[in-house]
């Protein structure tokens, strides 16, 4: 009878050795074509209460087998890892030969680095929003409602007069609103302009840097420059100081540092607080003067590193950051 078949089996199945026995048996009596399977499968010509009666027991010896299949194979797996473990010892608090390890992305570590040059000369480290308005951003900086910048070819705006900030200037201006003289300034963080190439992308980083005081001049923002580019370049590197022009400042120069192959290459944007911003800000421009300078992260990464095409820096390419470890 079955019942004794079934029986016999898990006493069999309590006897195996290996997980290939245990599957044949399994598919002996459960599987597609197995003997309870085609008994289930018979019940279909049975009248009612018969099938309701075999079809219990059936079931129940169904059941039966599978419990007994599957202790055996958690017994059986087990001692099949126990035998792995056994052979194969493996210290697991010894770190692995060739580890993955991760560092700091270069215009981060050099973020850092001027970060900390800065503060360590008296500045305060300071931040502010990325999405700004036309106020902070270009109004509050003397830009006029028809500079070229406040364009939407240039500019990401987001909603209204809210748009992604074009530098970080604007927290300077938020911070020249929130308190009065004397105080230095710095700050570094994401900036955003529609442009994209070699040397240029439509997110970059920007640090930047402001000090207010009665005694503020041109000659101190030069050697705190100067200091702060042979710091970064060497002692040796060669710095001037060129006119331009900027909106928010007047007096306004451009710096530049001579490469090794004697080109001039540009490093910074500085000059004296226009009075207008000053004005703006709620500060005596009489009595208060101020410097403002700035520079780009990614291009001074670029020159301390000899990288040559800016979207490498957020390329992904593990070969080109693993450089920098």
């Amino acid at each position: 009878m079955i019942v004794d078949q079934v029986n016999d089996t898990v006493s069999r199945i309590a006897g195996l050795t290996s997980i290939d026995e245990l599957e044949q048996l399994r598919i002996h009596w459960l599987g597609k074509k197995g003997q309870l399977t085609q008994a289930l499968k018979s019940l279909a010509s049975l009248p009612i209460e018969e099938k309701k009666e075999q079809g219990n027991r059936l079931n129940q010896y169904k059941q039966l087998l599978i419990e007994a299949i599957e202790h055996k194979r958690q017994e059986l797996d087990q001692r099949q890892l126990d035998a792995i473990l056994h052979q194969q010892k493996v210290d697991v608090t010894r770190p692995p030969r060739h580890a993955l390890t991760g560092s700091q992305h270069p215009i981060h570590h050099v973020s850092e680095r001027l970060i900390k040059w800065f503060s360590e000369h008296g500045f305060e480290y300071v931040l502010g929003p990325e999405v700004e308005t036309e106020y902070y951003n270009f109004t509050a900086l003397n830009f006029p409602d028809d500079h070229p910048s406040r364009q939407m070819h240039d500019t990401f705006y987001v909603e209204g007069d809210r748009l992604l900030r074009t530098h970080t200037s604007s927290v300077q201006i938020r911070c020249m609103h929130n308190r009065q003289p004397p105080f230095s300034l710095i700050t570094a963080g994401k900036t955003f302009r529609v442009d994209s190439d070699r040397t240029h992308l439509p997110m970059f980083h920007q640090l930047e840097g402001m000090l207010v005081s009665e005694s503020t001049s041109y000659s101190q923002l030069k050697g705190l420059l100067s200091g702060f580019l042979k710091y970064l370049f060497g002692s040796d590197v060669e710095v001037r100081f060129r006119p331009s022009y900027f909106p928010f400042t007047e007096p306004s120069a451009e710096v530049d540092i001579k490469s090794h192959d004697g080109q001039w290459l540009e490093v910074l944007g500085c000059g004296m607080i226009h009075p207008n911003v000053l004005t703006e800000a709620n500060i005596d421009p009489v009595k208060f003067r101020g410097f403002a300078f700035g520079a780009g992260l990614d291009r001074l990464a670029m020159l301390l590193h000899g990288v040559s095409d800016i979207r490498s820096f957020v390329s992904g390419d593990i070969g080109f950051l693993e450089q920098f470890k």
